[in-house]
């Protein structure tokens, strides 16, 4: 799973948002780290929601405007703790071969 999909998933896991809200969290979530443009943001929303990994809670209008707000499904929390798991998985992998000695350097 790429980041952005990651960004997307895990930014809907604690409350369901609308697109903004959602760039905004994934901003918060990584100190700036990661930014999605508006049409990578939009696009993702859509290709999840095609994926049937998030869905549509409900749409208002705000300021004459339709929002839609968005919530993971069933099928995208179980993805989203599959690749969480994954994730930690290669973190403690890396920790351990980091943490371990390291090979005597080779004269020449």
């Amino acid at each position: 799973m790429q980041e952005p999909t990651v960004m997307v998933l895990t930014a809907l896991a604690d409350a369901p948002r609308h697109g903004y809200a959602v760039s905004q969290e994934i901003k918060a979530m990584t100190d700036g780290r990661v930014a999605l443009r508006t049409g990578a943001l939009y696009g993702a929303l859509d290709r999840l929601l095609a994926d049937g990994l998030i869905e549509v809670e409900r749409e208002e209008v705000v300021d004459g405007r339709a929002r839609r707000i968005f919530t993971l499904s069933p099928t995208g929390r179980e993805r989203l703790a599959a690749e969480a798991d994954r994730l930690a998985a290669t973190a403690r992998e890396a920790t351990r071969r980091l943490s371990a000695a390291r090979p005597a350097a080779t004269g020449t």
